[in-house]
């Protein structure tokens, strides 16, 4: 028989038993909270309003592969839209009202008879940030922003002045403003600049996009003695035409070689990428502001490029050089002494027209024939 004692002492050690038991049981290791993942923003929409045709192969091209740079750069931190042939009337308010309808928040106008749509528009939209090209008035959320393509006419103008024979080169004009009456006048002074001799023809057809109108002024400008041609329109029928009628012309605003390769002496381009990779930025960084952006050679925007193989190479060096020169702001094209053609002086001499004097140039220079439409 058990003590009493044993019996305690054996109740004891069977609780130890048990306790050990509970003891040795494995425990479920506690996981971590999973941490929320945060939301990945929504993309920055933006959209683009084209005059022209994306396939213009001029101003809009130039317009659209900028856009493309954009993506290229941003990836898919954007979200880009476009809406092409959009008429310099009522239907460009209404394009960009319904841009700004959709959720936009960034919308660039693409031409200068955008600019008093987008003012009315951006009045209505507070939140969203709008770009107008080549234009000059502004409100608290809408820039304008424009190139010196005046600089890429004036080294054309050097490759033509010492590449033409009759000394008579054509210019096709679209729009009688500022931004076209500039490059018709820096086109000429590159000619002259190595040629005294050289006088411009120029031929309006009032539109920025009319293949059948540009042909037909291209080849008055022929029929009228012109053997080398200028354009400040957007499609390649300029240089098409003088490829036909066997004599000499430049690319506008995009690389139009392939228009007309025996034609083709050279193309002044537009490369819209690198400002609208900064605009872009600006509106994702928080920091976009209304300030001037009038971007040339020195930023990249402006170039010559694809100089023809019929260019002699003391040509070529001279529209390099004088390039180089631009860029580095060693040259400028406004310093007087500068006439108009009618004798009246515009500059003096060794002064330089800052930009607002070349803002505002609508008259033409000496050697450059006729005068420059009311536009009325």
């Amino acid at each position: 028989m058990f003590s009493k004692r044993g019996v305690i002492f054996a109740a004891i050690a069977a609780a130890g038993l048990v306790g050990l038991a509970a003891c040795g049981k494995k425990e479920e290791p506690v996981k971590p909270a999973v941490k929320a993942e945060t939301p990945k923003p929504a993309p920055l929409k933006i959209a683009f309003a084209y005059v022209g045709p994306v396939g213009d192969g001029g101003w809009t091209f130039a317009h659209d592969n900028g856009r493309k740079a954009a993506i290229k750069e941003f990836g898919d931190r954007i979200q880009t839209s476009f809406v092409e042939n959009v008429p310099e009337s009522a239907d460009a308010e209404r394009v960009i009202r319904d841009m700004a309808s959709q959720g936009n928040k960034l919308v660039f106008g693409t031409t200068f008879g955008y600019m008093e749509p987008m003012l009315k528009v951006a009045g209505e939209f507070k939140e969203v940030r709008f770009e107008h090209a080549t234009g000059f008035k502004s409100a608290d959320n809408m820039r304008a922003y424009d190139v010196r393509a005046y600089e890429g006419a004036y080294v054309a103008g050097v490759i033509a002045g010492k590449m033409t024979k009759s000394n008579t080169l054509g210019f096709v004009a679209s729009i009688p403003i500022p931004e076209v009456v500039r490059n018709i006048n820096a086109f000429t002074l590159g000619a002259q600049s190595v040629n005294p001799k050289v006088k411009t023809k120029v031929v309006w057809v009032n539109k920025w996009f009319d293949p059948g109108k540009e042909a037909e002024a291209a080849t008055a400008l022929i029929n009228g003695g012109a053997d080398i041609l200028l354009q400040n329109t957007d499609s390649s029928a300029v240089l098409q035409t003088a490829e036909k009628m066997g004599k000499y012309a430049f690319g506008w605003d995009s690389d139009m070689t392939a228009y007309g390769p025996k034609a083709h002496l050279a193309s002044s381009i537009i490369n819209w990428g690198p400002y609208y990779k900064k605009a872009i930025k600006d509106v994702l960084d928080g920091t976009w502001t209304v300030e001037a952006n009038w971007w040339g050679m020195k930023q990249g925007a402006i170039d010559v490029v694809s100089i023809s193989d019929v260019v002699p190479a003391e040509v070529k060096k001279l529209a390099e050089d004088k390039k180089a020169e631009i860029r580095e702001g060693k040259f400028s094209i406004w310093t007087g002494p500068l006439t108009d053609n009618t004798g009246k002086q515009v500059l003096a001499k060794d002064t330089t027209g800052d930009d607002k004097f070349v803002a505002s140039i609508m008259f033409f220079v000496k050697g450059v024939e006729g005068k420059v439409p009311s536009g009325k």
